[in-house]
């Protein structure tokens, strides 16, 4: 009889560093928010009536195909993963740029996928060539698993009303959830109404959407595990946008702390600012960390993703505000000014921290999936 030990095999090991791949993604983005996206334009922007930027959209899904990149070839999409839809995440983040990627081409595209049928794959292609923007009906607060709005469907008319839902107003299509399944509805649909509401986040306004007796076509027969499943990647991408919106404000708070002199020396040289730069330093590498992470999970579509969404998020918030906080507050006199960006860059990160459920939230899930409950 053998005496050996049985063989325990191990996990997988992920490489979560940037691939070559990614990092050409990385640089096209970058240049193109260079280029469209500028801070001096998104401060005009957030000052009329049209917080979206169109153009923008069209150059990230006409001209690159970004709004595909989670959807399978043979749908329409890029096939490509979570990891360049982080990447991508990342750059619209760093710009605060309005449009809507995360709403559109990641967790309605999501939503969309998991359910079957011709009219759902009918929609995933619209979704993916950026021509039709699609919106989940749900409150931006609504945490993966969360209740849903109370949307009644009566003989295929939908009747109810959502608040809070982000890029309403730039949407062609609702994804309605309702007991009776998953819904599309057309945005210019005779009964359909989006009133724009009073938003911290500028560039990513929210709206009530009221829906009073709307025909809907229906694109799941079960809504619940649709939406869990858009809003669960949303989560986990939405630490990639974080990221990026970190990573601006500690960049620009250096280059500023460089700069700027007092008693003839850069007061980045004190050491109390070099102390307050270190540990946002530390905080932006633990960030990528986990929003990395996240986004190989949801890419590799491992049963850990759920765990590693709410990491994610669990950290990134809280961190992300932090960070802004501060880059606002070393900017000194000017990042008190409406001309200066930092302002938009915290008004991202406050809204950020509660967007697909609150930090609380996103610690009791990740507490009940480790085991580890609070007593």
């Amino acid at each position: 009889m053998s005496t050996q030990p049985p063989q325990i095999s191990q996990p997988a090991q992920r490489d979560l560093l940037y691939s070559e791949e990614e990092e050409a993604l990385r640089s096209v983005v970058r240049g193109l928010m260079a280029d469209h996206c500028d801070a001096t334009a998104v401060l005009a922007r957030t000052e009329t009536a049209e917080p979206h930027d169109r153009e923008l959209w069209k150059a990230l899904t006409d001209g690159m195909g970004l709004a595909g990149l989670l959807v399978p070839e043979d749908l329409g999409g890029q096939g490509a993963t979570h990891r360049e839809a982080a990447v991508v995440l990342e750059e619209l983040g760093r710009a605060v740029a309005p449009v809507p990627y995360l709403t559109s081409a990641v967790i309605a595209t999501e939503t969309l996928l998991a359910c079957d049928g011709d009219a759902a794959r009918e929609l995933i292609g619209a979704l993916a060539s950026g021509r039709t923007v699609g919106v989940l009906a749900v409150p931006l607060t609504t945490a993966p698993g969360g209740a849903l709005p109370d949307v009644r469907a009566e003989s295929g008319a939908l009747h109810g009303s959502v608040t809070g839902v982000a890029d309403a107003v730039a949407a062609d299509v609702f994804l309605v959830p309702t007991d009776a399944g998953l819904y599309a509805v057309d945005a210019e649909d005779a009964g359909v109404s989006v009133a724009p509401q009073t938003s911290l986040d500028l560039t990513r306004p929210l709206a009530t959407v009221t829906l009073e007796g709307v025909r809907a076509r229906a694109v799941g027969p079960e809504a619940e595990p649709a939406v869990r499943q858009g809003l669960r990647a949303g989560a986990g991408l939405l630490a990639s946008e974080q990221l990026g919106l970190a990573d601006w404000c500690l960049t620009e708070t250096v280059r500023h702390t460089k700069e700027r002199h007092q008693f003839n020396r850069p007061v980045g040289s004190f050491q109390a600012l070099k102390h307050r730069l270190a540990q946002l330093w530390l905080e932006v590498v633990n960030l990528r960390a986990a929003a990395r992470n996240a986004a190989d999970t949801l890419a590799a579509k491992d049963e850990d993703a759920d765990v590693a969404a709410a990491l994610a998020q669990a950290y990134a918030s809280p961190a992300t505000v932090h960070i802004a906080e501060e880059a606002l507050q070393l900017h000194g006199g000017i990042g008190m000014t409406w001309e200066h960006p930092v302002h938009l860059y915290l008004k991202r990160a406050k809204a950020d921290s509660i967007a697909l459920g609150t930090v609380g939230r996103h610690r009791e899930e990740l507490a009940v999936r480790v085991h580890l409950p609070a007593p």
